[in-house]
């Protein structure tokens, strides 16, 4: 990575003990700040990994990467899927838009009146209202 100009500036890890001090010394020794999570949290992690391996399980072991271009491509798309284009559980466990109004309940709406819009080759699916 750094000869395309970019270059790691921290490393975040947990407190396991299999990471002694020769490991940080190797990163430390090139600039890298190592971060640690806090103690006694296991899973203070867990979000990250979690979207680490959707993204690979739902992007990257489905479509064949061509280039570092094409990954950010594909991954800027991902993004502003899980962000905005797909539904987000809301109170009572109902599916919500993000601009819905909280205080209307949803009901199912006449399949004219949705529209849907494929991304990353009909790997992924968002559904608006139509026009």
């Amino acid at each position: 990575m750094e000869e395309a100009g970019h270059r790691f500036r921290h490393l975040i890890r947990d407190r396991d003990a299999k990471f002694g001090a020769a490991f940080d010394a190797v990163f430390a020794s090139i600039g890298v700040e190592i971060v640690l999570t806090a103690p006694q949290a296991p899973r203070m992690n867990a979000f990250a990994e979690r979207w680490i391996g959707s993204f690979r399980r739902e992007c990257t072991d489905r479509i064949l990467i061509t280039g570092q271009r094409h990954l950010h491509h594909v991954l800027d798309i991902y993004v502003a899927h899980q962000n905005a284009g797909r539904s987000h559980q809301g109170d009572g466990m109902l599916l919500r838009a993000p601009n819905d109004e909280p205080n209307t309940i949803p009901f199912p709406a006449r399949i004219d009146t949705i529209r849907r819009r494929q991304r990353l080759g009909g790997l992924l699916n968002e559904y608006r209202p139509a026009a």
